[in-house]
């Protein structure tokens, strides 16, 4: 397991929340208000903040507004990663990354079984890359925004954290671009 190495520096990541949902408003997005708890509690920052509807491309053009965005780090979505016809948020995250985090959902279902046991087997979380920004899509539950942040985000997200994170990385993920 890996460990906060205290001689290191915290540094805050710049993270916009997403909410996928054809029925939640700011007054009862649950689930965003939990990412936006748990971001901001540890040190980061709020970038930005949307919910969109159930539609692949209003969540892939979002998704692609905050990735051309240089204020903004990191993207995490919930809601729309079911398996149901409306559930279409994994698909729009693919449609935008450069390279997929698949280590991402593998452990997402390992901390899901932890809690719901087989029922984590219906959940299509995942994690890529794009832009030099990470994005991870969470299911809509605010315990399973709950679960990926207090089990792998906090940890993957704080420089401080070994022996790696992904932090440490994040200005090295565009450096294909500056190769001549």
């Amino acid at each position: 397991m890996g460990r906060i190495d205290e001689t290191r520096d915290f540094i805050p990541v710049r993270i916009a929340v997403l909410t996928v949902s054809d029925t939640r408003t700011a007054g009862d997005d649950r689930s965003g208000d939990t990412l936006v708890e748990r971001l901001t509690g540890a040190g980061h920052h709020l970038a930005a903040r949307d919910i969109v509807t159930d539609d692949r491309d209003r969540i892939a053009a979002r998704l692609r507004d905050w990735i051309a965005d240089p204020g903004v780090d990191v993207i995490l979505s919930t809601g729309g990663t079911g398996l149901t016809g409306r559930d279409v948020t994994v698909e729009a995250h693919r449609d935008v990354y450069e390279k997929e985090i698949e280590a991402f959902a593998t452990v997402f279902t390992m901390v899901s079984m932890q809690k719901i046991g087989t029922s984590a087997v219906q959940s299509r979380a995942t994690g890529g890359v794009a832009g030099g920004k990470y994005l991870f899509a969470l299911p809509g539950s605010p315990g399973a925004c709950r679960d990926a942040w207090d089990e792998i985000l906090v940890w993957q997200l704080d420089y401080r954290h070994r022996p790696c994170n992904f932090v440490e990385i994040l200005p090295r993920l565009e450096e294909h671009k500056r190769r001549k």
